[in-house]
């Protein structure tokens, strides 16, 4: 039996109350992450020259803040106190060098908070969620959480267009049982159609955001017109972020449908382990890259296929899947991105994104061998 962790994200209808406090925990957890971290970054300056010194060094807590700014009281301490464990996280990172050094948090990106589950204080009951300080708010619950799971922590967002959600993180123990891998599938990237894959199957990504490329230039240009700040400009504003929100709903829906299908179908995956953002920068294809979502659509893909315990295999980002012939195994020393039809002197012409999914595939099989061999 292995303790797996697993999410479940829900939309809450808190009151005019509720989401006033909810508004103002956004604030207090920014407003002690940039407290923290400014007092780090002074410490920093001091001790930079002695790193024995400045590792050394007393960090302070939420509790500090909470006498010179009575208002922190009014939240949620938890949620003060995960703000902390964030800091510590992305300090500790920044010492192995996996990181860059903390920058301080903004009103305008994404706001959120965490709370922890103690002593009963978050609950879920018809059609209600418990929290810290908020008390019964209404939850829409689309699906049941197994009585198995046992809830960790819940994680209160706000998106651009005003919409609350709260993700409910369970733990549970399950006994997965390896699943023999006969049924190996190749996965080769497309821009056009998010995947081929070596069976010759296209996802037939319908282009999202693509679709709403007229309309939303529309609405931005409307929002250009209007007065920064004014409440003709937020009510635009909140329209822009849900025609954003919409395509974001369409894209992730699409690619939790088409992993889920991959996985109940296949026994094992093969994918290429792509660089996303190189790939958007080096060949101009910023968009293209952002709106069919690869790197979500492999997280989803990952996860679904080792919780059916399947086997989930990256191939090296410089294999050469493009380049070499499915059939012979011949190697081309360039090849054009113009040139769709693979054609090999062994007289191999297919499809030049489903021949490298064959490859891709082939590849899979020879690691999965390797690691069945260790």
């Amino acid at each position: 039996m292995t303790k797996k962790n697993k999410a479940f994200k829900f939309r809450l209808y808190p009151t005019i109350v509720q989401l006033h406090l909810v508004k103002k925990t956004f604030g207090c957890v920014r407003f002690t992450y940039n407290k923290m971290l400014k007092d780090r970054m002074d410490t920093y300056e001091k001790f930079k020259d002695n790193k024995d010194m400045l590792l050394k060094q007393k960090h302070p807590t939420p509790a500090k803040y909470k006498t010179d700014y009575p208002f922190l009281k009014e939240v949620d301490s938890l949620s003060l106190a995960n703000a902390q464990m964030n800091l510590d996280k992305a300090y500790k990172s920044f010492f192995k060098k996996n990181a860059k050094f903390p920058t301080f948090k903004s009103k305008k990106h994404k706001q959120t908070y965490t709370t922890n589950v103690v002593n009963g204080n978050i609950e879920l009951l018809d059609g209600h969620l418990k929290l810290p300080k908020l008390k019964w708010v209404k939850v829409k619950q689309h699906r049941d959480i197994p009585e198995t799971h046992r809830l960790k922590s819940v994680t209160i967002s706000m998106t651009g267009s005003g919409k609350i959600y709260a993700s409910i993180l369970t733990e549970f123990e399950e006994a997965t049982k390896p699943v023999e891998p006969h049924n190996v599938v190749g996965l080769d990237f497309s821009m056009s159609e998010l995947y081929v894959t070596s069976d010759g199957e296209k996802a037939n990504y319908p282009r999202f955001y693509r679709q709403s490329l007229e309309k939303l230039a529309k609405e931005q240009r409307v929002l250009s017109r209007r007065k920064k700040g004014s409440s003709r400009w937020y009510k635009q504003k909140r329209k822009v972020a849900k025609l954003q929100e919409k395509t974001a709903h369409q894209r992730r829906d699409f690619l939790h449908k088409k992993s889920y299908a991959l996985a109940n179908k296949y026994d094992a995956v093969a994918i290429e382990d792509l660089d996303m953002k190189g790939i958007s920068k080096s060949l101009t294809f910023g968009k293209s890259v952002s709106d069919n979502g690869w790197g979500r659509f492999t997280t989803f893909l990952q996860y679904k296929f080792e919780d059916l315990g399947k086997p989930f295999v990256k191939i090296d980002k410089w294999f050469p899947s493009s380049k070499m012939c499915s059939e012979c195994g011949e190697v081309k020393e360039t090849l054009l991105l113009s040139e769709r039809t693979y054609t090999c002197s062994c007289g191999n012409e297919s499809d030049r994104d489903e021949n490298a999914a064959k490859n891709i595939k082939n590849e899979g099989k020879r690691l999965l061998s390797e690691t069945k061999i260790a």
